[in-house]
């Protein structure tokens, strides 16, 4: 009986070898006595918090590592570490544990100074050939060796593959982080889903000409535009839109997005209606200071959010700039740089049109710009464009800006009145005589004078006649202005 309980106990311990040998994970059976015969010492010497001792006296960290005693691993450690057997491994030990553990090992041998029999940490090992192991380490006091710690049980697994991922990921992520919050455009991140379901809404009542239902429901817009709900912003938000927080530009959305981004938005929804999931159009919207902003909006529906429109992605180039150059060039085209007045292109178009539609009668008031040509050669030209830019401001404040007021040439310039007769063309005679005498008042120096003449075509008649008829009757004008001043001169 004594000799079958023996080898029966034999076949146990075979059956543990057998299990040690062929676990998947890295074990290791230590022998841990002596570092608690040196923690005793320790504590006798006064020590009581371990870790702060251990950071003051790395050395000591390095001496408890000595103390602890490998008395076997299976055979997955030996590959795990590029070891040949155990002796190879043991002799190369420095190889293993360096670097980047000292912070765990600290915690590691905390808790056994703590009075646990068990610790755990993630931790970094390297291979006999100095590949990086990023591992999982559990540690457990064997039972029966609570008192002395000889025999502990190590298990490592290698956690590099998860930890390389999680880093990548950590890496993908921090980098759209960064692409979003940098990028020199405005992004937002948008809610539409609430969008998209009052719009399932109106389809669901048989609405097939959404246009038409906006035009009798522009309420509708409205309503659309207050369910956006903005996730997040970036950087470059709160620059274009003078925001210091992403707080304050969200409490004030409503600032943001009004009067023309109604319009814009009501065209956006018709593209919605449609399921166009990428659009890009020119809107305007409004800085928290309330200056306008000309923005390129683009905007897209997230990959695999088609169903919901609950991730929409917005991005706002500022236009202003070039919006401004671009009117600043059609100005250009359409008036003369030194009075702000139309030019003679645009006037000579203007008169072709009206010459075609009316409406009629069509007033023509003809003025000339008396004595510039004396001014330019006793005091400048400098003194002679001042007149101009006086004569430009005269004429805009007694015409108004409903109307074609046109430099033609040097310093003669033409008012096409629409729907004005004779009378209402000399109304406007008369009150230009009364801003020349306020102007005069304003300037000191040389005065403003003008010759003027005036015509009316009536419905059946040639414009152009109307124009001949007044520049006669202003160069009479300009006649009698020389002859009354003794000069015979005509500048």
């Amino acid at each position: 009986m004594a000799l079958r309980s023996a080898t029966a106990a034999s076949c146990v311990d075979d059956d543990y070898q057998t299990l040690f040998q062929l676990a998947p994970v890295s074990l290791w059976l230590e022998d841990f006595s002596a570092v608690r015969e040196h923690f005793e010492r320790l504590r006798a010497e006064g020590v009581t918090d371990l870790r702060a001792y251990l950071r003051a006296n790395p050395d000591e960290v390095a001496h408890c590592s000595s103390l602890i005693r490998v008395i076997a691993v299976n055979r997955r450690t030996l590959d795990l570490f590029r070891a040949a057997d155990l002796e190879d491994l043991v002799a190369n030990l420095d190889t293993v544990f360096r670097d980047d553990m000292f912070d765990q090992h600290v915690e590691e041998l905390g808790q056994l100074w703590d009075g646990g029999n068990r610790f755990a940490s993630q931790t970094v090992n390297y291979t006999l050939e100095g590949e990086r192991l990023d591992i999982r380490l559990e540690a457990t006091v064997m039972p029966g060796h609570e008192a002395t710690w000889e025999r502990v049980l190590l298990s490592i697994e290698d956690i590099t593959a998860r930890v390389r991922s999680e880093r990548d990921l950590r890496r993908s992520e921090q980098y759209a982080l960064g692409l979003f919050e940098h990028s020199p455009v405005s992004l937002w991140v948008e809610d539409f889903s609430v969008v998209k379901m009052l719009l399932d809404e109106v389809r669901a009542a048989g609405i097939s000409d959404f246009r038409t239902f906006l035009n009798v429901h522009p309420d509708f817009v409205s309503r659309c535009m207050q369910e956006i709900r903005v996730l997040d912003v970036n950087q470059q938000t709160l620059l274009m839109f003078g925001a210091e927080s992403k707080e304050i530009l969200l409490s004030r959305l409503g600032d943001v997005f009004r009067d023309d981004m109604r319009i814009h938005f009501a065209e956006q929804l018709i593209d919605l209606w449609h399921e166009k999931l990428w659009q890009q159009r020119e809107v305007v919207n409004y800085a928290l200071d309330g200056r306008s902003v000309d923005v390129f909006m683009q905007w897209s529906v997230f990959p695999g959010c088609e169903q919901d429109w609950d991730q929409v992605l917005v991005s706002l180039t500022d236009i202003t700039a070039r919006k401004k150059a671009e009117a600043y060039v059609e100005f250009l085209g359409k008036h003369d740089v030194l009075t702000k007045l139309y030019n003679r292109a645009f006037y000579e178009d203007e008169l072709a049109r009206l010459g075609r539609k009316g409406p009629w009668p069509v007033s023509v008031v003809a003025v000339d710009l008396n004595g510039l040509k004396t001014v330019n050669d006793q005091f400048g030209h400098g003194d002679g464009d001042a007149l101009l830019r006086r004569t430009g401001e005269v004429l805009k404040k007694a015409v108004g800006e409903q109307v074609c007021v046109a430099r033609i040439g040097g310093d003669e310039f033409m008012v096409l009145l629409p729907g004005r007769d004779e009378r209402g063309a000399a109304m406007v005679v008369e009150q230009i005589e009364k801003v020349v005498e306020l102007n005069n008042q304003f300037y000191p120096g040389t005065a403003l004078s003008f010759s003027i003449g005036h015509a009316t075509c009536h419905q059946g008649e040639r414009l152009s006649d109307t124009v001949k008829i007044a520049d006669s009757r202003m160069y009479e004008a300009k006649r009698a202005h020389y002859e009354g001043l003794g000069d015979r001169r005509r500048d």
